[in-house]
């Protein structure tokens, strides 16, 4: 790879004015620091890191991406074979998280022999598409937590298809679950009465699993599962804390609507800080982690426009360090066909139904935290001087830190300046920018795309003058950059 001197930055306004051509000349000339974006101001920000102030670790699995069941019913997509798509998420990460379930799977139902039928209301699974989930399980290395049926169900239905589950992925089983987003049962799902609630929820969870477990006596077990209702975590967490797996919990900004508005994304979310600090101390109290295990931005498949642009890729990187930051042990991003039956427009994966994969935007953001997030978190001073500007640092085996930032500004750059507690020096930086917050490709990590086999290497890394944990990096609006540094 090149490297480049970190003041290389080439204006935006010349680069707007320019074709696409120019640009990629442009960006190949300079070593552009900066996204194609207009930007109105300039601002003095000022980080501090203290690495001496551990917080908590991010685990190895905590990145993951969530499919509906019915996903398993179409045919080579989650398979050792379909090279790519198994490249995409090896890409992401050698250990990871895949969760199965959705509304779909509360109307799915299996047939070890049966015809595989992928249908927003009508999946049918069946042994050879589990068979195939377990190769790909083996091929990404990749763990797995799968939801069994309890909306539509029946318990021995459920005992014959949690064997199966467990005989094709062996070690790779992380967890069932039991329902999907059993809160809603009752209103929405329609799975059950309109007076249906947490107590009902617990005894049939209790009565499922005693029957699963009669014939498969290991079988590891997660939940609630819940769409929103944090208050069933916290009672299930001391109910059942002391035989799960994990606590689980689903999370989107809201469902996709006239106000749901990319400016809406990159500002922060009210109820979330309040639902993680509950989820937090049901972890706690319990001894149970959590897992945000099915999340994205806008429910019902993302809004067109907003969920499937660059502005959504710097989300969901400060998104995943935000979960990190409040202990939570992990997070499964949804991506594929949704309960509706189209391929949603949130989706880190592209898919066109054809046998055609792509990396969108949300992956790159997915990519930029693969790079930034493996180790500790350390505390950060962030005096961000009004601008949409968010700082999240990590110490890898105690050596190595790293530091992103994100500028979410639609207008402002940030001048910023760092100050570490350890005297380090050899910084160097990768950038995360796209032509503009709206842009839907040209989206790079490191000026470096996702190759059409999935694959990513960085293309050119910022030399950054640092001197004794002292460093100056400019963040334009609408990018983020990772720092680095070796002691």
């Amino acid at each position: 790879m090149e490297e480049v001197p970190g003041n290389a930055y080439v204006n935006r306004r010349k680069l707007l004015a320019n074709s696409v051509t120019a640009a990629s000349l442009a960006f190949a000339r300079h070593g552009l620091a900066a996204a194609a974006y207009h930007s109105s101001g300039l601002q003095t920000v000022r980080i501090s890191v203290d690495t001496r102030r551990g917080l908590s670790v991010i685990p190895a699995d905590f990145a993951g991406l969530g499919y509906e069941i019915s996903s398993v019913s179409i045919p080579g997509l989650l398979d050792a074979q379909n090279i790519k798509y198994v490249q995409l998420l090896r890409t992401l990460g050698s250990a990871g998280v895949i969760r199965i379930g959705g509304n779909t799977s509360d109307y799915s139902s299996f047939a070890a022999k049966g015809h595989a039928v992928s249908a927003p209301k009508g999946t049918v699974l069946n042994g050879a598409n589990l068979r195939q989930l377990g190769t790909f399980l083996n091929a990404t290395g990749w763990k797995l937590i799968w939801g069994l049926n309890l909306g539509s169900g029946d318990e021995q239905q459920g005992v014959e298809e949690s064997r199966a589950v467990a005989a094709a992925v062996n070690d790779k089983l992380l967890a069932f679950e039991i329902g999907n987003e059993p809160d809603l049962f009752g209103r929405g799902a329609a799975h059950r009465s309109s007076d249906y609630n947490y107590g009902d929820y617990l005894k049939e969870f209790r009565r499922y699993k005693a029957v699963v477990r009669a014939k498969l006596p290991n079988a590891p077990f997660a939940g609630p599962d819940v769409a929103s209702a944090t208050a069933w975590v916290t009672r299930f967490a001391a109910d059942e804390g002391n035989d799960l797996k994990l606590l689980t919990h689903h999370y989107y900004r809201q469902c996709a609507n006239a106000s749901a508005t990319l400016d809406k994304l990159l500002h922060p979310d009210p109820k979330l800080a309040p639902k993680l600090k509950e989820l937090r101390a049901a972890s706690a109290a319990s001894h149970v982690p959590y897992r945000i295990c099915e999340t994205n931005s806008f429910c019902g498949g993302g809004k067109p426009g907003v969920s499937d642009t660059f502005g959504a890729a710097l989300w969901v990187l400060d998104f995943m360090f935000d979960l990190a930051s409040a202990g939570c042990a992990g997070v499964n991003i949804e991506t594929g066909v949704n309960q509706l039956g189209f391929v949603s427009s949130y989706s880190p994966i592209g898919a066109d139904e054809h046998g055609t994969y792509s990396a969108k935007p949300e992956y790159y953001g997915m990519l930029a935290f693969a790079q930034a997030s493996r180790g500790q978190l350390v505390a950060v001073d962030c005096d961000a001087a009004g601008v949409n500007l968010t700082a999240h640092a990590v110490i890898h085996n105690g050596r190595r830190l790293s530091l992103t930032i994100i500028n979410k500004d639609v207008s402002r750059d940030a001048d910023v300046s760092i100050t570490v507690t350890e005297r380090l020096d050899h910084a160097e930086a990768l950038r995360l920018i796209g032509p503009s917050l709206q842009s839907k490709d040209a989206v790079t990590l490191a000026e470096s795309a996702v190759t059409k086999d999935g694959q990513w290497k960085p293309k050119r890394l910022e030399r950054l003058r640092s001197k004794s944990g002292q460093c100056e990096i400019r963040v334009p609006a609408a990018s983020a950059a990772i720092l680095r540094w070796a002691p």
